[in-house]
Protein backbone atom coordinates (compact mmCIF):
# COMPACT_ATOMS: atom_id res chain seq x y z
CA UNK A 1 0.00 0.00 0.00
CA UNK A 2 1.31 3.09 -0.51
CA UNK A 3 1.18 6.57 1.04
CA UNK A 4 -1.02 7.91 -1.75
CA UNK A 5 -3.84 5.99 -0.49
CA UNK A 6 -4.84 8.33 2.07
CA UNK A 7 -5.95 11.77 0.55
CA UNK A 8 -6.66 13.48 3.88
CA UNK A 9 -10.05 15.26 3.55
CA UNK A 10 -10.22 18.39 5.43
CA UNK A 11 -11.56 17.14 8.47
CA UNK A 12 -15.25 17.58 9.79
CA UNK A 13 -16.91 20.01 11.83
CA UNK A 14 -18.05 17.60 14.78
CA UNK A 15 -20.24 20.73 16.14
CA UNK A 16 -22.03 20.34 12.81
CA UNK A 17 -23.24 17.08 13.31
CA UNK A 18 -25.04 17.48 16.55
CA UNK A 19 -27.00 21.21 15.09
CA UNK A 20 -28.54 19.22 12.53
CA UNK A 21 -32.06 20.37 12.30
CA UNK A 22 -33.46 19.61 9.22
CA UNK A 23 -33.05 16.77 6.46
CA UNK A 24 -31.54 18.74 3.87
CA UNK A 25 -28.55 19.84 6.68
CA UNK A 26 -28.78 15.84 7.67
CA UNK A 27 -28.11 14.96 3.99
CA UNK A 28 -25.66 17.55 2.72
CA UNK A 29 -23.46 16.65 5.86
CA UNK A 30 -23.95 13.00 5.27
CA UNK A 31 -22.67 13.58 1.88
CA UNK A 32 -19.43 15.22 3.31
CA UNK A 33 -18.95 12.30 6.28
CA UNK A 34 -18.97 9.71 2.71
CA UNK A 35 -16.57 11.47 1.22
CA UNK A 36 -13.57 12.35 3.84
CA UNK A 37 -13.96 8.66 5.08
CA UNK A 38 -13.58 7.45 1.08
CA UNK A 39 -10.48 9.61 1.25
CA UNK A 40 -9.34 8.72 5.35
CA UNK A 41 -10.45 5.20 5.82
CA UNK A 42 -8.54 2.51 4.06
CA UNK A 43 -11.02 -0.26 5.21
CA UNK A 44 -13.71 1.59 3.89
CA UNK A 45 -12.00 3.05 0.87
CA UNK A 46 -10.98 -0.71 -0.49
CA UNK A 47 -15.04 -1.87 0.43
CA UNK A 48 -16.12 1.24 -1.95
CA UNK A 49 -13.35 0.81 -4.64
CA UNK A 50 -14.78 -2.90 -5.13
CA UNK A 51 -18.28 -1.48 -5.68
CA UNK A 52 -16.75 0.58 -7.95
CA UNK A 53 -18.35 3.61 -5.93
CA UNK A 54 -16.87 6.93 -5.54
CA UNK A 55 -18.07 10.35 -4.21
CA UNK A 56 -17.98 11.63 -7.41
CA UNK A 57 -20.88 9.01 -8.40
CA UNK A 58 -22.82 9.52 -5.18
CA UNK A 59 -25.27 12.26 -5.20
CA UNK A 60 -28.10 11.02 -2.42
CA UNK A 61 -27.54 9.77 0.89
CA UNK A 62 -29.22 6.22 -0.80
CA UNK A 63 -26.23 5.51 -3.19
CA UNK A 64 -23.71 5.83 -0.33
CA UNK A 65 -22.04 1.93 0.30
CA UNK A 66 -22.87 0.73 3.98
CA UNK A 67 -20.35 -1.20 5.45
CA UNK A 68 -20.91 -4.67 6.80
CA UNK A 69 -21.15 -4.64 10.34
CA UNK A 70 -18.67 -7.91 10.67
CA UNK A 71 -15.64 -5.62 9.39
CA UNK A 72 -15.73 -4.20 12.90
CA UNK A 73 -14.29 -7.83 13.59
CA UNK A 74 -11.55 -8.72 10.92
CA UNK A 75 -10.22 -4.90 10.76
CA UNK A 76 -9.66 -1.71 12.32
CA UNK A 77 -12.09 0.62 11.13
CA UNK A 78 -10.60 4.11 11.53
CA UNK A 79 -10.49 7.35 9.91
CA UNK A 80 -8.42 9.71 11.70
CA UNK A 81 -4.80 9.65 12.34
CA UNK A 82 -5.42 10.78 16.10
CA UNK A 83 -4.42 8.10 19.15
CA UNK A 84 -7.28 5.77 20.39
CA UNK A 85 -8.44 7.05 23.26
CA UNK A 86 -10.71 4.06 23.88
CA UNK A 87 -11.38 0.56 22.26
CA UNK A 88 -14.93 -0.77 22.77
CA UNK A 89 -15.88 -4.11 22.09
CA UNK A 90 -19.07 -6.63 21.72
CA UNK A 91 -20.04 -9.03 24.01
CA UNK A 92 -19.26 -12.93 23.37
CA UNK A 93 -18.51 -16.05 24.64
CA UNK A 94 -14.98 -18.07 25.31
CA UNK A 95 -13.38 -18.16 22.05
CA UNK A 96 -15.62 -15.83 20.01
CA UNK A 97 -14.44 -13.09 17.67
CA UNK A 98 -15.71 -9.55 19.20
CA UNK A 99 -16.53 -6.16 17.67
CA UNK A 100 -13.51 -3.86 18.49
CA UNK A 101 -14.74 -0.17 17.48
CA UNK A 102 -11.79 2.26 18.23
CA UNK A 103 -12.73 5.73 19.30
CA UNK A 104 -10.15 8.28 18.77
CA UNK A 105 -12.13 11.21 20.26
CA UNK A 106 -14.55 10.02 23.00
CA UNK A 107 -15.80 13.26 23.32
CA UNK A 108 -17.81 12.57 20.61
CA UNK A 109 -19.48 9.54 21.83
CA UNK A 110 -20.13 11.73 25.59
CA UNK A 111 -21.53 14.36 23.46
CA UNK A 112 -23.80 11.91 21.20
CA UNK A 113 -25.14 9.85 24.18
CA UNK A 114 -25.73 13.01 26.27
CA UNK A 115 -27.91 15.09 23.63
CA UNK A 116 -29.58 12.02 22.60
CA UNK A 117 -30.81 11.37 26.32
CA UNK A 118 -31.83 15.09 26.63
CA UNK A 119 -33.50 14.99 23.28
CA UNK A 120 -35.51 12.04 24.67
CA UNK A 121 -35.79 12.15 28.28
CA UNK A 122 -34.64 15.64 29.26
CA UNK A 123 -32.18 16.62 32.03
CA UNK A 124 -30.39 13.56 32.78
CA UNK A 125 -29.81 15.66 36.91
CA UNK A 126 -33.65 15.19 37.09
CA UNK A 127 -33.43 11.26 36.67
CA UNK A 128 -31.74 8.78 39.41
CA UNK A 129 -30.17 6.05 37.48
CA UNK A 130 -30.57 2.28 38.68
CA UNK A 131 -28.55 0.03 36.55
CA UNK A 132 -29.08 -4.10 36.29
CA UNK A 133 -25.83 -3.83 34.22
CA UNK A 134 -22.15 -5.36 35.02
CA UNK A 135 -20.25 -1.98 37.18
CA UNK A 136 -17.59 -0.52 34.70
CA UNK A 137 -15.03 -2.05 36.56
CA UNK A 138 -16.40 -5.31 35.77
CA UNK A 139 -16.97 -4.71 32.41
CA UNK A 140 -14.32 -2.54 31.12
CA UNK A 141 -14.69 -1.97 27.09
CA UNK A 142 -18.60 -2.17 26.98
CA UNK A 143 -19.91 0.98 24.90
CA UNK A 144 -23.05 0.64 26.78
CA UNK A 145 -21.68 0.48 30.56
CA UNK A 146 -19.51 3.42 29.50
CA UNK A 147 -22.57 5.72 29.19
CA UNK A 148 -24.31 4.08 32.06
CA UNK A 149 -21.62 4.87 33.89
CA UNK A 150 -21.43 8.62 32.67
CA UNK A 151 -24.95 8.70 33.40
CA UNK A 152 -24.97 7.48 36.85
CA UNK A 153 -22.40 10.94 37.62
CA UNK A 154 -23.52 12.91 35.42
CA UNK A 155 -26.87 12.29 37.49
CA UNK A 156 -25.42 13.83 40.52
CA UNK A 157 -28.01 11.83 42.72
CA UNK A 158 -27.02 10.00 45.84
CA UNK A 159 -29.11 6.79 45.10
CA UNK A 160 -27.58 6.11 41.61
CA UNK A 161 -25.75 2.97 40.68
CA UNK A 162 -25.22 -0.40 39.54
CA UNK A 163 -27.11 -2.80 41.19
CA UNK A 164 -27.18 -6.18 39.50
CA UNK A 165 -25.47 -8.17 42.22
CA UNK A 166 -28.43 -6.31 44.45
CA UNK A 167 -31.84 -7.26 43.85
CA UNK A 168 -32.73 -6.49 47.53
CA UNK A 169 -31.10 -3.40 47.66
CA UNK A 170 -32.83 -2.53 44.55
CA UNK A 171 -35.94 -3.50 45.21
CA UNK A 172 -35.92 -1.28 48.48
CA UNK A 173 -34.72 1.22 46.46
CA UNK A 174 -37.22 1.00 43.93
CA UNK A 175 -39.81 1.40 46.46
CA UNK A 176 -38.58 4.39 48.41
CA UNK A 177 -37.91 5.74 45.02
CA UNK A 178 -41.57 5.19 44.01
CA UNK A 179 -42.90 6.44 47.45
CA UNK A 180 -41.06 9.91 47.44
CA UNK A 181 -42.17 10.46 43.44
CA UNK A 182 -38.83 10.66 42.07
CA UNK A 183 -37.68 10.86 38.83
CA UNK A 184 -36.01 7.59 38.34
CA UNK A 185 -34.71 5.63 35.12
CA UNK A 186 -34.13 1.60 35.68
CA UNK A 187 -32.06 0.79 32.90
CA UNK A 188 -31.03 -3.01 32.37
CA UNK A 189 -30.87 -6.69 30.07
CA UNK A 190 -33.82 -8.23 30.21
CA UNK A 191 -33.10 -11.44 31.62
CA UNK A 192 -31.86 -9.38 34.50
CA UNK A 193 -35.12 -7.37 34.43
CA UNK A 194 -36.96 -10.48 34.81
CA UNK A 195 -35.06 -11.82 37.68
CA UNK A 196 -35.81 -8.61 39.12
CA UNK A 197 -39.17 -9.09 38.72
CA UNK A 198 -39.86 -12.60 39.55
CA UNK A 199 -38.25 -11.93 43.11
CA UNK A 200 -40.50 -8.83 43.65
CA UNK A 201 -43.33 -7.38 42.58
CA UNK A 202 -43.72 -3.71 42.11
CA UNK A 203 -46.71 -1.19 41.51
CA UNK A 204 -44.21 1.99 40.40
CA UNK A 205 -44.72 5.77 39.18
CA UNK A 206 -42.38 8.06 37.65
CA UNK A 207 -40.29 5.33 37.21
CA UNK A 208 -39.03 4.60 33.37
CA UNK A 209 -37.86 0.72 32.56
CA UNK A 210 -35.91 0.88 30.02
CA UNK A 211 -34.57 -3.21 28.76
CA UNK A 212 -31.26 -3.11 26.35
CA UNK A 213 -31.81 -6.37 24.93
CA UNK A 214 -30.28 -9.48 26.02
CA UNK A 215 -31.84 -12.98 26.41
CA UNK A 216 -29.16 -15.54 24.77
CA UNK A 217 -28.46 -18.06 27.14
CA UNK A 218 -29.84 -16.89 30.51
CA UNK A 219 -33.51 -17.80 29.53
CA UNK A 220 -35.61 -19.00 26.45
CA UNK A 221 -36.10 -16.40 23.79
CA UNK A 222 -38.80 -13.94 24.20
CA UNK A 223 -40.59 -11.67 21.17
CA UNK A 224 -40.49 -8.38 22.08
CA UNK A 225 -44.15 -8.46 22.98
CA UNK A 226 -44.15 -11.02 25.48
CA UNK A 227 -41.02 -9.53 26.91
CA UNK A 228 -42.54 -6.44 27.87
CA UNK A 229 -46.02 -7.52 28.59
CA UNK A 230 -44.54 -9.66 31.68
CA UNK A 231 -42.26 -6.21 32.90
CA UNK A 232 -45.25 -4.25 32.33
CA UNK A 233 -46.90 -6.47 35.25
CA UNK A 234 -43.85 -6.95 37.05
CA UNK A 235 -43.42 -3.73 37.72
CA UNK A 236 -46.55 -2.10 37.16
CA UNK A 237 -45.82 0.29 34.43
CA UNK A 238 -48.07 0.86 31.76
CA UNK A 239 -45.21 0.69 29.10
CA UNK A 240 -41.31 -0.75 28.66
CA UNK A 241 -38.60 1.52 26.95
CA UNK A 242 -35.68 0.53 24.98
CA UNK A 243 -32.74 1.38 24.04
CA UNK A 244 -31.43 0.60 20.40
CA UNK A 245 -27.42 0.58 20.29
CA UNK A 246 -24.09 -1.35 19.70
CA UNK A 247 -20.53 -1.60 20.13
CA UNK A 248 -19.90 -0.38 16.48
CA UNK A 249 -22.49 2.90 16.65
CA UNK A 250 -21.61 5.64 18.95
CA UNK A 251 -25.24 6.92 18.69
CA UNK A 252 -28.41 5.16 20.85
CA UNK A 253 -32.26 5.15 19.06
CA UNK A 254 -35.01 5.03 21.63
CA UNK A 255 -38.54 3.65 22.17
CA UNK A 256 -40.52 5.30 24.48
CA UNK A 257 -43.11 2.21 25.39
CA UNK A 258 -44.35 1.47 21.65
CA UNK A 259 -41.77 -0.78 20.03
CA UNK A 260 -41.24 2.17 17.74
CA UNK A 261 -37.89 3.16 18.00
CA UNK A 262 -36.62 7.21 16.69
CA UNK A 263 -33.48 8.47 15.79
CA UNK A 264 -31.73 11.77 17.12
CA UNK A 265 -30.97 14.32 14.30
CA UNK A 266 -27.64 13.06 13.65
CA UNK A 267 -28.73 9.57 12.86
CA UNK A 268 -30.66 7.66 10.20
CA UNK A 269 -32.33 4.32 9.68
CA UNK A 270 -32.75 2.71 6.12
CA UNK A 271 -33.36 -1.19 4.97
CA UNK A 272 -31.93 -3.08 2.32
CA UNK A 273 -33.24 -5.49 0.12
CA UNK A 274 -32.74 -8.69 1.76
CA UNK A 275 -32.21 -10.55 -1.51
CA UNK A 276 -30.07 -7.34 -2.86
CA UNK A 277 -27.67 -6.44 -0.16
CA UNK A 278 -27.07 -2.91 -2.77
CA UNK A 279 -30.40 -1.78 -2.86
CA UNK A 280 -32.36 0.51 -0.40
CA UNK A 281 -35.39 0.08 -0.06
CA UNK A 282 -38.77 1.97 0.21
CA UNK A 283 -40.49 2.81 3.33
CA UNK A 284 -42.40 0.79 5.49
CA UNK A 285 -40.80 -2.74 3.64
CA UNK A 286 -39.17 -5.30 6.00
CA UNK A 287 -35.44 -5.44 5.22
CA UNK A 288 -32.06 -5.40 6.30
CA UNK A 289 -31.50 -2.86 8.56
CA UNK A 290 -28.80 0.09 7.37
CA UNK A 291 -27.59 2.86 9.85
CA UNK A 292 -25.99 6.25 9.44
CA UNK A 293 -24.27 7.35 12.64
CA UNK A 294 -22.85 10.46 11.71
CA UNK A 295 -21.04 10.57 15.21
CA UNK A 296 -19.25 7.47 13.84
CA UNK A 297 -17.07 10.32 11.92
CA UNK A 298 -13.72 9.22 12.67
CA UNK A 299 -14.69 5.08 12.15
CA UNK A 300 -17.73 4.22 9.79
CA UNK A 301 -20.68 6.29 9.81
CA UNK A 302 -22.49 3.58 7.19
CA UNK A 303 -22.99 0.29 8.34
CA UNK A 304 -25.34 -2.45 7.71
CA UNK A 305 -26.08 -4.65 10.53
CA UNK A 306 -27.69 -8.02 10.56
CA UNK A 307 -30.96 -6.41 12.11
CA UNK A 308 -33.95 -7.36 10.06
CA UNK A 309 -36.30 -4.27 10.59
CA UNK A 310 -39.07 -1.65 8.91
CA UNK A 311 -39.00 1.85 8.70
CA UNK A 312 -41.85 4.27 8.71
CA UNK A 313 -43.16 7.34 7.12
CA UNK A 314 -42.36 9.60 10.51
CA UNK A 315 -38.70 7.87 10.15
CA UNK A 316 -39.20 5.74 13.12
CA UNK A 317 -38.54 1.79 12.68
CA UNK A 318 -39.09 -1.05 14.19
CA UNK A 319 -36.40 -3.91 14.79
CA UNK A 320 -38.29 -7.76 13.32
CA UNK A 321 -35.38 -9.61 14.05
CA UNK A 322 -32.16 -10.60 12.90
CA UNK A 323 -30.44 -12.37 10.03
CA UNK A 324 -30.15 -16.34 10.07
CA UNK A 325 -26.72 -17.43 10.50
CA UNK A 326 -25.61 -14.18 12.22
CA UNK A 327 -24.49 -13.48 15.39
CA UNK A 328 -26.25 -13.56 18.44
CA UNK A 329 -25.47 -9.63 19.71
CA UNK A 330 -27.10 -9.76 23.19
CA UNK A 331 -25.73 -7.35 26.40
CA UNK A 332 -27.05 -10.40 28.33
CA UNK A 333 -23.46 -11.77 27.69
CA UNK A 334 -21.48 -9.35 29.99
CA UNK A 335 -22.62 -10.95 32.87
CA UNK A 336 -21.64 -14.11 31.80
Amino acid sequence: MTTLFFIFAAMINTDAIFSISSENEFNTLALEVFKFQFENNPVYRSFCDLLYKHPSDVKTVEEIPFLPIQFFKSHNVISSQSQIEETFSSSGTTGAITSKHYVTNVSIYEQSFRKGFQHFYGNIEDYTILALLPNYLERKGSSLIYMVDDMIKQSQQPDSGFYLNNLDTLKTKLCALASEEKKVLLIGVSFALLDLVELHQFSLNNTIVMETGGMKGRRKEMVREELHAVLKSGFGVSKIHSEYGMTELLSQAYSLGDGLFKCPNWMRILTRDPEDALTIQKINKTGGINVIDLANVNSCSFIATQDLGRVYNNGAFEIIGRFDASDIRGCNLMVM
